[in-house]
C-alpha cells in the first residue's frame, strides 16, 4: 500500500506537472509577468491543498488528470493570496519557501500583477472541457471556488486578519476569522473531489466536516510555528503575530493547549471520514501530519 509520504509526493508532482502546462510562458513586454507567475507557483510548498482535491476526487473513482486540473486551479488561487499577503500593503515580508517573496525577486507592481493573473488563471482552468465533460460540474466548480476565494471567504479572511491588528479577539472570534482566510479555501479543496464525482449528499457534507476541523487544525500549527519555529526550518520569518500584538490561538490559549486544541481537532477531523472507511486513510494521515509537521 502507498505510503503517506508517497501519496504527498505523488500528488505534489502530479499537480506540479500540469501547473507548468498551464502557466504562460513566452517573449514580449508580458514576459517579466509570466516569470513572475511561474516563479511565485513552481518549485515549491507542500501542495496540501491540492492533496486534498485528489485524494477525495480518489474517494468517487474520479479520473486523475481532471483532479490534477482542479487541484491547480486551487493551487493557483493559494499562490495568488501569499503574492498580495507577502505585499509590504499587507503583511510585508520578505522570505517565503525559503527564498525571497515575488515582490522582492521582481518589483511590487509586477507582484501585483502575477498575483491578479494566477487568480483569474486558475477560472480559466476549472472551466475548461479538460477539467471535466459536463458544463454543469465545471460551473459548480467554479461557483463553489469564487466563493471560497472571494470576499465571503478567503479576502474576506484577510480583511478580517489586519482588522484583528487593533482588534482584542476572543477564542469564537478567531476560529471564525481563520475559517474565512484558511478554512474556507481547505473546504473547496474537499468539497472538489465530491463535485468531481457528482457524489450524493452525505458524502460532501462528511468531506466538508472534515475540512472545516482540519483548517483550525491546520491554522493552530500555523500559529505554534509562529511562536516556536525555527525561520530556516519553516522557510519564513516567524515571531511576526506576537511583534503585532495580533490575536492568535497561542496568544488566547498558550503553547500547550494551543497544541491540544489542534490534536482534537485533527482527531474530530478523522472521525468525520468514517463513512469511507479505509478508501480514507490518505486524509487521516494528512489530518495527523499537519499538526506534527515543522514547516
Amino acid at each position: 500500500m502507498e505510503t503517506f509520504d508517497a501519496a504527498l509526493a505523488a500528488a505534489a508532482s502530479a499537480v506540479e506537472a500540469t501547473l507548468d502546462t498551464v502557466l504562460p510562458h513566452g517573449d514580449g513586454p508580458e514576459a517579466r509577468l509570466f516569470e513572475a507567475m511561474r516563479y511565485a507557483t513552481l518549485g515549491g510548498g507542500k501542495r496540501l491543498r491540492p492533496f486534498l482535491v485528489m485524494q477525495g476526487a480518489k474517494l468517487f473513482d474520479v479520473e486523475p488528470a481532471q483532479a490534477a486540473r482542479t487541484g491547480a486551479a486551487v493551487e493557483l488561487i493559494h499562490c495568488y493570496s501569499l503574492v498580495h499577503d507577502d505585499l509590504p500593503a499587507m503583511d510585508d515580508d520578505e522570505l517565503r519557501r525559503g527564498r525571497p517573496t515575488c515582490h522582492v525577486q521582481f518589483d511590487e507592481a509586477t507582484a501585483i500583477l502575477a498575483g491578479d493573473a494566477l487568480l483569474t488563471l486558475a477560472f480559466a482552468v476549472l472551466s475548461a472541457p479538460e477539467t471535466h465533460p459536463d458544463p454543469a460540474v465545471r460551473i459548480a466548480l467554479v461557483a463553489a471556488l469564487a466563493k471560497a476565494a472571494g470576499a465571503l471567504g478567503m479576502v474576506g479572511g484577510q480583511m478580517f486578519d489586519l482588522a484583528a491588528e487593533t482588534l482584542s479577539l476572543g477564542l469564537d472570534e478567531i476560529k471564525r476569522l481563520q475559517r474565512l482566510k484558511t478554512g474556507a479555501l481547505f473546504s473547496f479543496a474537499c468539497e472538489a473531489g465530491a463535485l468531481l464525482g457528482r457524489a450524493p449528499e452525505k458524502a460532501r457534507q462528511a468531506l466538508l466536516a472534515y475540512a472545516e476541523d482540519l483548517g483550525l487544525a491546520f491554522q493552530i500549527a500555523d500559529d505554534l510555528l509562529d511562536a516556536e519555529g525555527d525561520e530556516a526550518e519553516v522557510g519564513k520569518k516567524v515571531g511576526k503575530d506576537a511583534a503585532l500584538g495580533k490575536a492568535t490561538f497561542v496568544s488566547v490559549l498558550g503553547i500547550e493547549n494551543a497544541r491540544k486544541e489542534a490534536q482534537i481537532l485533527a482527531e474530530r477531523a478523522i472521525s468525520r471520514l468514517d463513512i469511507f472507511g479505509r478508501k480514507a486513510e490518505s486524509l487521516t494521515n494528512l489530518a495527523r501530519f499537519v499538526v506534527e509537521r515543522r514547516a
